[in-house]
């Protein structure tokens, strides 16, 4: 039952983001990334569950069975859409049986923009249920380094993260490519006398399009510079050049003080492959 609490301030960290496959062809699929990343001896790998709440039950599977067959801990995603007390209470009792010590607690992603439902609204409120659960889970939220999207200002954004990362352990943040975003989030929350750790997320451009659809959903910058030559590669030429891209910003931001690197895989295992490599034979992880 790694804590990855414990894991942060022992060297940097490197670790994956997978999704719940939807079939059987992908869940292959993401057995096959699993096999191929685990020889890069990750410090802890994440799950994420469906836009709307959707996909808890395959998101709980899928961490179990990384759990209890993988060399690294898993962290399940747990969000506030559609949930009702009860019914985190009972998956995160399911989720201490099985060994698992590690969650990240969202607001969520309700569905075609409308109101969250559930006993839940704020991501602060999921975090004190799951801290108050007597297995100790090691907990994680979420920020922004650009401001999340649905904010009123940047002021209030800070000020909201900061409540929320005093009562975790650590946060993951959404992609971004501009390492100075980074930076100026850890400044914003050491003066709000908030210094838990932030992994940066960092997301390959391997998919250029589908990736310019999760930034409008996410309020991230895009280098358009950047888009505009990996759009014009294809195949083994896109995933070099985006996994430069990719190591680039890594190196950038673990130079700036970050703790580790959390790499968004979108269930493949070239690009990470490419970019642990890179990054380790700098000797930065």
């Amino acid at each position: 039952m790694t804590r990855i609490s414990d894991l942060l301030g022992g060297g940097a960290t490197l670790s994956f983001e997978f999704f719940p496959p939807a079939d059987e062809v992908a869940r292959k699929q993401l057995d096959e990334t699993l096999d191929e990343l685990a020889a890069l001896a990750p410090s802890f790998v994440s799950v994420t569950c469906g836009v709307g709440g959707d996909g808890h039950d395959r998101t709980r599977d899928i961490v179990r069975g990384i759990c209890s067959d993988w060399p690294f801990p898993a962290m399940a995603h747990l969000t506030c859409v559609g949930h009702t007390r009860a019914g985190v209470a009972a998956l995160l009792d399911d989720y201490a049986a099985a060994g698992v010590a590690n969650i990240l607690a969202l607001a969520g992603d309700p569905p075609d923009g409308s109101a969250i439902s559930g006993d839940f609204r704020y991501a602060a409120e999921l975090v004190e249920v799951v801290r108050a659960h007597p297995a100790g889970f090691s907990v994680g939220v979420a920020a922004h380094p650009e401001v999340h999207p649905r904010s009123v200002d940047r002021d209030s954004d800070r000020r909201h993260l900061a409540a929320k990362l005093g009562m975790a352990d650590f946060a993951v943040t959404q992609f971004f490519f501009d390492p100075a975003a980074y930076v100026r989030l850890c400044a914003e929350l050491a003066q709000r006398e908030c210094r838990r750790p932030v992994i940066p997320g960092v997301m390959p451009v391997i998919w250029p399009q589908s990736i310019r659809r999760y930034a409008a959903m996410n309020g991230s910058t895009l280098p358009e510079a950047l888009f505009a030559r990996l759009e014009a590669l294809s195949g083994a030429d896109r995933i070099a050049a985006a996994s430069e891209a990719a190591a680039e910003l890594s190196q950038s931001l673990l130079d700036a003080g970050a703790p580790g690197i959390h790499l968004y895989t979108l269930n493949r295992p070239e690009a990470p492959i490419r970019i642990a490599e890179m990054l380790r034979s700098c000797g930065s992880l």
